[in-house]
C-alpha cells in the first residue's frame, strides 16, 4: 500500500460527507449543502455523528478560496427528529450551520416549537422542498430564515406566487434543482436570493469554437508528455516558447500543493524530479483554467473531481493514478469552454482510453470516475469501488483541501 493510500485509510470517520455549493446571482459561493449520511442511510447522520464530524466540517468542508482569499461559509446540514428533539441544545456552532427541515419531517405542534426555540436560540432555520399550496407549512414562516423551492418541479407562476408570499413574511429564498443555465436565468429574474444545481456544470456548446490562445501550446506540450520517446528537452524547447507559461509551470510545482522539499529552477529538472506523467498532470491544470465568464466554483469542482479519481485509483489499484487524473480533471472541460466533449476529444490530445472514459465512461477510468460522480451526489448506496465506504469521505475531504491549494497556486497566492 503506498504512503498515500495508508494515510487515507487511517484517517476515516464514520460518516460520509459531500458538499454541494449554494450559490449567490453572481455565480459565489454563499454555502455549501452538507450531504450528511451515517451508518443508517435512510436515518441520516445522528445528533452524535455530526457532533463528532462538526471539526472536520468546520476546518475543512466550510473553506472555499474565491477572489483571492479563503472564507469560511456556512453549511446547510439536514437534520431530523434525533435533532430537533434532542433533550439538550445541540453543541453546533451558530455561525457554521443553517439547520435545515427535512422535507419528510412531520411537523407536528412539538417539533414546530422546538424549531422555534432554536431559532431564538441564534440557529438559522432553512425549510426545504416548500409546497405553497400547503398550508400547514404557513405557521413556519415566521420562524424560518430560508426557504427552498424545487424549481424543478413548479412552473414559473408558481416560483413567482411563492416568491412574492415568502418575501412577504420576511424569508429569503432558494431556487434549487436548477439543472439549466435557463432554469437559472428564469429565478435570477423572479429575485431569488440563493440558486443551487448543476446548471454550472452544463456546457452551452459553440458549434466550431476552437480552444484558443496559450492553451494551443499547452496542447502541444501535453501531447509530446504522451510520447514515449518524449526528452526534457524537448518538452522544454515546447514550454519556452511562452516564457510566462514557464515560470506559472515552475511557481505550480514548487508550491504548496506538491509538497516538495528542494526549488525546481527548469521544466527539464521537475521533469527528473517528478516525472512526466507528474508534469503531465500540472500542464493540465493550465489548460482547465476558468475562461472568461465562467466561475471559480467550476474550476474548483474539476480539481477536486481530478484528485478524487486520482486518490481513489491508488487506494484501489484501478488503473493509473496519473490518468485517471486527467480523467476527472477534464471531464467538465466542455462546460468550461464550451465545446461540446465530441469535438473537444477531436482537438485534445490523449490516448483512446481517457477519450472512451470521458466520452462514455468505459474502461476502468471511466469506473473511477463513474464512482466519484456519485460521491458528488451523495449517491452513496450505490459506490461499489470500494467496501470500505469511509475511505471515499477521508478521499473526498483531501481533495477539496487539495484543490484549494491549487486554487492558490493558479492564482499565484501561495
Amino acid at each position: 500500500m503506498t504512503s498515500l493510500a495508508q494515510a487515507i485509510s487511517d484517517d476515516t470517520l464514520d460518516v460520509l460527507l459531500a458538499c454541494r455549493p449554494v450559490f449567490t446571482r453572481n455565480h459565489d459561493v454563499a454555502a455549501f449543502e452538507l450531504l450528511l449520511q451515517g451508518e443508517q442511510s435512510r436515518k441520516g447522520a445522528t445528533l452524535r455523528q455530526i457532533e463528532a464530524s462538526s471539526p472536520i466540517i468546520m476546518g475543512n468542508y466550510n473553506q472555499v478560496y474565491q477572489k483571492g482569499h479563503t472564507k469560511s461559509v456556512p453549511g446547510f446540514l439536514k437534520v431530523t427528529d434525533d435533532v430537533i428533539l434532542a433533550p439538550g441544545l445541540p453543541e453546533l456552532s451558530q455561525q457554521h450551520y443553517i439547520l435545515e427541515v427535512a422535507e419528510d419531517v412531520l411537523l407536528t405542534s412539538e417539533r414546530v416549537e422546538r424549531l422555534r426555540e432554536l431559532a431564538k436560540r441564534g440557529y438559522r432555520i432553512a425549510l426545504s422542498s416548500y409546497d405553497p399550496e400547503d398550508s400547514e407549512l404557513d405557521a413556519l414562516l415566521d420562524v424560518v430564515h430560508i426557504v427552498k423551492l424545487d424549481a424543478s418541479q413548479m412552473s414559473d407562476e408558481q416560483l413567482q406566487a411563492a416568491v412574492l408570499k415568502l418575501r412577504r413574511h420576511g424569508v429569503e429564498t432558494l431556487a434549487d434543482n436548477l439543472e439549466t443555465k435557463e432554469r437559472f436565468a428564469t429565478c435570477l429574474d423572479l429575485g431569488f436570493t440563493y440558486y443551487q444545481g448543476d446548471f454550472l456544470s452544463v456546457p452551452s456548446p459553440v458549434k466550431g469554437r476552437k480552444i484558443s490562445g496559450n492553451k494551443v501550446l499547452l496542447l502541444d506540450l501535453l501531447n509530446e508528455l504522451q510520447n514515449p520517446a518524449a526528452s526534457p528537452i524537448r518538452l522544454e524547447e515546447i514550454a519556452l516558447q511562452d516564457a510566462k507559461l514557464t515560470f506559472r509551470i515552475l511557481k505550480l510545482v514548487n508550491s504548496a500543493a506538491v509538497s516538495l522539499h528542494r526549488e525546481i529552477n527548469s521544466i527539464s529538472h521537475a521533469i527528473s524530479l517528478l516525472g512526466m506523467k507528474e508534469i503531465q498532470r500540472w500542464a493540465s491544470l493550465f489548460l482547465i483554467e476558468g475562461e472568461q465568464g465562467k466561475p471559480e466554483e467550476l474550476t474548483r469542482k474539476m480539481l477536486i473531481r481530478g484528485r478524487m479519481c486520482e486518490v481513489m485509483a491508488e487506494v484501489s489499484g484501478n488503473g493509473n493514478a496519473s490518468d485517471n487524473f486527467i480523467v476527472g480533471l477534464l471531464s467538465l472541460l466542455d462546460a468550461m469552454m464550451d465545446i461540446s466533449m465530441d469535438e473537444l476529444m477531436q482537438q485534445v490530445p490523449l490516448n483512446q482510453e481517457v477519450k472512451e472514459a470521458l466520452l462514455y465512461r468505459n474502461g476502468s477510468l471511466g469506473t473511477v470516475l463513474n464512482e466519484v460522480e456519485l460521491y458528488e451526489q451523495g449517491r452513496f448506496s450505490e459506490l461499489s469501488l470500494i467496501g470500505s465506504h469511509p475511505i471515499y469521505e477521508t478521499a473526498y475531504r483531501h481533495s477539496v483541501s487539495w484543490a484549494r491549494q491549487a486554487q492558490q497556486a493558479l492564482s499565484g497566492d501561495s
